[in-house]
C-alpha cells in the first residue's frame, strides 16, 4: 500500500505530521463509487483549524486536520463520469452530495446528506461528519463530479496556484461575507478581522466595486498588510472608539456594510483588547452599520465551546443587542459560506487577474513538515496565510 502522511491534532496547543492510512474509494463498509483520490498539490492552514487547535471545540485527539485542498486527481471510481486522472482541481471545503433540495439550491454549506450529526459537512474538522482533513499528502473526495472544480489549462493554473489555493475556502468566504452584506459599487465597507478571512473579505469588496473598504484589527502587521492593497485601517486596540476612527476617515460615522471575520474568540477595544468579549464584534458592528444597512458574519460561532468565558458562552449563548440591530433594519447573514455558488466566478477573476488574493492574504509556502511551526505563528498572529506543499510540487515550480 501506498504510503500516506497527514497533519494530526494531537491535543490543546499541539499539532504533529504522521502516517496515516493512504485514502480508500470507500465509506465504512462499501465501495465509494462516485469519489476521487487526490494528490494533494497544497492544503492551506485556516483560522477555523485554529480554533481546534487552541482546544476551543470539543474536536478529539488523532483528528487529520484541514480543509482547503487543491489536487491533482490520481484515481476515480467508476461512477465517476466528468473528473479524470490527472486533471488539476480544487476542492470546497464543504462536502456536499449534489442531490439533496439544500444542494439544489446551491446551499452547499448545510446539505442533508453528508453529515449525520447536523447540516453541512467538511473535511477534516469537528462535528462535520467524521471525513479525513487534506492537510496531508493524499485525500478522498466523494461526489467527485458535483464537488470538483477543474482548472482549465494546467500550466495557467500553475503559474497561478498562489491565488488559486485560496478558492477552496478563504476568497469564497470572504466574498459570500462581503456580497450577503449588501456590498455593491460605491459602497463603504467596515470588515472586522484582518486574518486571511478578514483580508479575503476587503480584496473581495473591492472586486465588487466598494468605494471605500476600512479593516479593523488588534493587531499592527496585519492592518499594514491591509493597506498594502488599498484599504483604510482602524486599530482596534487604541482607546479611540471604532465610529470615531471610522469617523476620521469617512467624514460620518457609519458605514454601508460591515463584515465580521472575527467570530466567537473577539476580543474587546482599547484597554479591553487582552479580555475575550465574544459578542463585542457584533454589537460593534451594529453601532456602526448605517440604519438599513447589512452585516456578513462569516466569522465561525460554535455550540460549544469549552474554553468559554462563561457557562453561556460555552453553549454558543452570547448577548447580542438585537434590539439595536432591530430599530435600525439590519439585515444579517451568517453560516458556512457555500463555496460552489462562488469559485467558479473566482477562479476567473484570478485568471485574468482581476484579484490577486494571494498577495492581499500573504501567501507564505512551507512544506508539510513545518505544518507545526506554521501553525504556532499564524496563533501568535502572523499576518500570513499559510500554504503547505505536501509533496514540494511548488517549491519545484519556484512558487514560494
Amino acid at each position: 500500500m501506498s504510503e500516506n502522511r497527514g497533519v494530526i491534532y494531537m491535543g490543546s496547543g499541539e499539532v504533529a505530521v504522521e502516517s496515516i492510512d493512504f485514502p480508500r474509494l470507500a465509506l465504512g463498509n462499501r465501495t465509494c463509487d462516485h469519489g476521487a483520490i487526490l494528490k494533494v498539490v497544497s492544503t492551506n492552514i485556516c483560522g477555523s483549524d485554529q480554533h481546534m487547535v487552541r482546544g476551543r471545540t470539543t474536536a478529539a485527539a488523532g483528528l487529520v486536520l484541514g480543509h482547503e485542498i487543491t489536487g491533482e486527481v490520481i484515481e476515480t471510481g467508476r461512477d465517476v463520469e466528468f473528473c479524470a486522472v490527472g486533471d488539476l482541481v480544487s476542492v470546497p471545503f464543504n462536502i456536499a452530495c449534489g442531490r439533496c433540495m439544500n444542494c439544489k439550491q446551491q446551499r452547499t454549506g448545510i446539505c442533508l446528506n453528508v453529515n449525520t450529526a447536523r447540516r453541512g459537512a467538511a473535511y477534516g474538522y469537528v462535528d462535520m461528519g467524521g471525513w479525513v482533513g487534506g492537510q496531508a499528502e493524499f485525500v478522498m473526495v466523494p461526489y467527485a463530479d458535483f464537488n470538483l472544480l477543474k482548472f482549465p489549462v494546467r500550466d495557467q493554473a500553475m503559474e497561478k496556484i498562489r491565488d488559486l489555493t485560496c478558492l477552496s475556502d478563504i476568497l469564497p468566504t470572504g466574498f459570500h461575507g462581503a456580497k450577503s452584506a449588501g456590498v455593491a459599487p460605491g459602497a463603504t465597507v467596515f470588515i472586522a478581522g484582518a486574518g486571511p478571512v478578514g483580508l479575503a473579505s476587503a480584496a473581495a469588496s473591492l472586486l465588487l466595486g466598494a468605494a471605500c473598504v476600512i479593516v479593523g484589527d488588534l493587531i499592527g502587521e496585519r492592518l499594514v498588510q491591509a493597506k498594502s492593497f488599498g484599504c483604510e485601517s482602524v486599530d482596534i486596540s487604541d482607546e479611540t472608539s471604532v465610529s470615531e476612527q471610522v469617523e476620521a476617515i469617512l467624514g460620518v460615522s457609519e458605514v454601508d456594510c460591515a463584515v465580521d471575520c472575527v467570530g466567537f474568540e473577539a476580543r474587546g477595544h482599547g484597554s479591553f483588547a487582552d479580555q475575550e468579549a465574544p459578542a463585542t464584534v457584533l454589537n460593534s458592528l451594529m453601532e456602526i452599520t448605517r440604519a438599513g444597512g447589512g452585516i456578513g458574519i462569516p466569522g465561525l460561532y460554535v455550540t460549544d465551546d469549552p474554553g468559554g468565558i462563561d457557562d453561556a458562552a460555552r453553549s454558543g449563548n452570547l448577548s447580542i443587542r438585537i434590539g439595536l440591530g432591530w430599530a435600525k433594519s439590519h439585515h444579517f447573514a451568517m453560516g458556512q459560506c457555500p463555496v460552489m455558488s462562488y469559485n467558479r466566478e473566482l477562479m476567473q477573476a484570478i485568471l485574468w487577474d482581476r484579484i490577486h488574493i494571494a498577495d492581499a492574504v500573504n501567501v507564505s509556502v512551507i512544506p508539510l513538515d513545518d505544518a507545526p511551526s506554521g501553525y504556532r505563528d499564524f496563533d501568535h498572529g502572523a499576518a500570513k496565510k499559510y500554504v503547505l506543499d505536501p509533496h514540494g510540487i511548488l517549491a519545484k515550480a519556484g512558487v514560494r
